[in-house]
């Protein structure tokens, strides 16, 4: 008979929303061997399958946790929660201190209307995730050592529920003969601590460029469709493989593990509403794509012309065999050993669904770059020639289209670095110190190193615009370059390498030129003190390093004559 040798959960903390994927190791009678995939009742090996169930503990006392830190049991509530109708797994706390120092950011909870607070009707979160509230009912109990355990589930995943919070779980498996239907065997059971709600992020504004007060939070929902305007969101997601307890020992297990944040990476980005999606370290589990992009867009906006992948290890091979023609002292393998980094680009040709000036209005395309840059500090060359090859790739679009242009991604370069000065002002100077590190001689002459796209960065508005409103975002951002104080937050590094840019003009909250985009809104930038709460990114509440931004804009396209 199939024997079970081992059974663990790689996480023993269940979270809400976040599926429990036991580990379960198998030994073959026939031969020996040890398997780990799953055996069904209608794939059994030897005549025997694997039946599992999940129960949920009924006789121990349901606990409250705390909101802010949910390993922590709850010793007091919030009333104005209750009054205000917030829901009752928000208005928890551990202690006084724990109230006060959320105090800034949970009385805006009391600020929103009891509808917004409570509404989770037809969302397409709940399209993807389903609702967390009861779980399916089974009609059968189990009472062992006085303790009643309630049968929640009988396959081999579960995805703990609102009702489970605060209790331990129990996952059961054991071998079954196919034909008898009958248990053989001892069956294996493991234990979890108690359920925990997942960590509710803090509600992010969009920020109208004009300063324009809008007090609610963000709700996408009808407005782009209404107004014309669409939606932009470049967040760089941390990778697998990266999220790892060595590099963020600050950051508890669980709330790292993949499982974990997939779940609440993907509650926040569906939260943001918006209508292109830009991803950078997307992985699809392998060693070789962590460093990948993906960009999506909503079908009912946008239809999709043409796409464009960049890959500059391909562009590397092309620049060694040119290097190496023009300096025969060169050395391929030296060459490739810099230039060859994984990093991709991808340059999505969208066209607009919308039509925000009339009916005679030309076709409306829109340019999407989606990039992540090289991230070593050290190679200051090989990180400015990959933007300067992603500008020149996007200089070939725009002379063969007059479209509008979108630029994001994590760009691994700080503002006033040379990638950063490329972007933002068409040129590097010939003095600017990162050229001084140029071994091939890739970057030089500096003059060659421009191009004639009108690119604005779109969180340099908010130290640019005078606008009254705008005062807490401006105290966000970096008067000297303009550009946010922070997007990526780890312990010991803060820095802004992720931008947006588009092709505008520098003054384009005054001077709307043709065929160009018009900054509407931003997504409000975070304060480094609400993130320190937790020590840095990333979080049990924000699940990547670095933080989403998200932009609206406006078509500026000339009707056909």
């Amino acid at each position: 008979m199939l024997t079970l040798v081992r059974v663990h959960l790689p996480s023993d903390i269940p979270i809400v929303g976040c599926e429990l994927t036991p580990y379960i190791l198998l030994q073959r009678p026939s031969d020996n061997s040890f398997i780990t995939h799953d055996v069904p009742e209608s794939s059994p090996i030897d005549r025997y399958y694997i039946r599992h169930k999940w129960y949920r503990i009924q006789s121990d006392k349901k606990v409250a946790v705390c909101s802010i830190h949910p390993l922590e049991q709850a010793t007091l509530q919030c009333l104005g929660c209750l009054k205000a109708k917030v829901p009752a797994l928000k208005s928890y706390h551990c202690s006084s201190r724990c109230f006060s120092d959320a105090w800034q950011h949970h009385r805006v909870l009391h600020d929103r209307p009891a509808t917004a607070a409570n509404e989770n009707n037809g969302t397409e979160e709940e399209e993807l995730f389903g609702r967390l509230g009861s779980a399916p009912v089974y009609p059968t109990a189990e009472k062992t050592s006085g303790e009643i355990w309630f049968e929640v589930g009988r396959s081999k995943t579960y995805t703990p529920t609102v009702d489970d919070i605060g209790h331990v779980l129990k996952f059961e498996c054991v071998a079954v003969d196919a034909e008898t239907k009958l248990p053989v065997g001892h069956a294996k059971a493991i234990l979890t601590s108690r359920v925990i709600p997942a960590p509710t992020p803090t509600p992010r504004r969009l920020i109208p460029v004009d300063g324009i007060d809008m007090t609610s939070h963000l709700d996408l929902d009808g407005h782009t469709a209404s107004s014309g305007t669409f939606t932009v969101l470049s967040y760089n997601i941390l990778a697998e493989v990266y999220a790892t307890t060595e590099s963020y020992s600050y950051c508890p297990s669980w709330a790292l593990s993949w499982s974990y944040r997939k779940q609440n990476l993907l509650r926040e980005i569906v939260g943001y509403h918006a209508d292109i999606i830009c991803l950078q370290e997307v992985s699809n589990g392998t060693a070789h794509t962590v460093d990948g992009c993906a960009t999506f867009f909503r079908r009912e906006r946008f239809s999709h012309v043409k796409k464009y992948e960049v890959e500059f290890n391909k562009a590397a091979h092309s620049l060694t065999d040119a290097l190496i023609t023009n300096n025969p002292g060169l050395s391929r393998k030296t060459c490739l050993n810099r230039l060859l980094k994984d990093n991709v680009a991808l340059i999505a040709v969208l066209e607009a669904k919308f039509n925000n000036h009339g009916t005679d209005a030309k076709r409306q395309l829109l340019c999407v770059a989606n990039t992540h840059v090289h991230v070593n500090q050290d190679l200051k060359d090989v990180k400015l020639w990959q933007v300067h090859t992603l500008l020149k790739g996007l200089e070939k679009i725009a002379a063969s289209a007059d479209i509008p242009m979108l630029v994001c991604g994590d760009f691994n370069s700080v503002p006033g670095s040379a990638p950063h000065a490329l972007l933002a002002m068409g040129k590097v100077e010939q003095m600017h110190p990162d050229l001084t590190i140029d071994p091939l001689g890739i970057v030089h002459p500096p003059a060659k190193l421009s191009h004639q796209l009108p690119l604005v960065s779109a969180y340099s508005s908010f130290a640019r615009s005078r606008a009254p409103g705008l005062e807490q975002q401006r105290m966000r951002t970096d008067l000297t370059t303009n550009e946010p104080l922070f997007t990526y937050c780890t312990r010991d590094f803060i820095c802004t390498v992720d931008y947006i840019f588009y092709t505008g003009n520098l003054m384009d909250w005054l001077l709307v030129s043709a065929n160009s985009l018009s900054l509407e809104s931003l997504l409000e930038l975070l304060d480094e003190e609400s993130l320190r709460k937790d020590t840095a990114l990333p979080s049990p509440e924000w699940s990547s390093d670095h933080i989403a931004l998200l932009a609206e804009f406006r078509c500026n396209s000339r009707a056909r004559r």
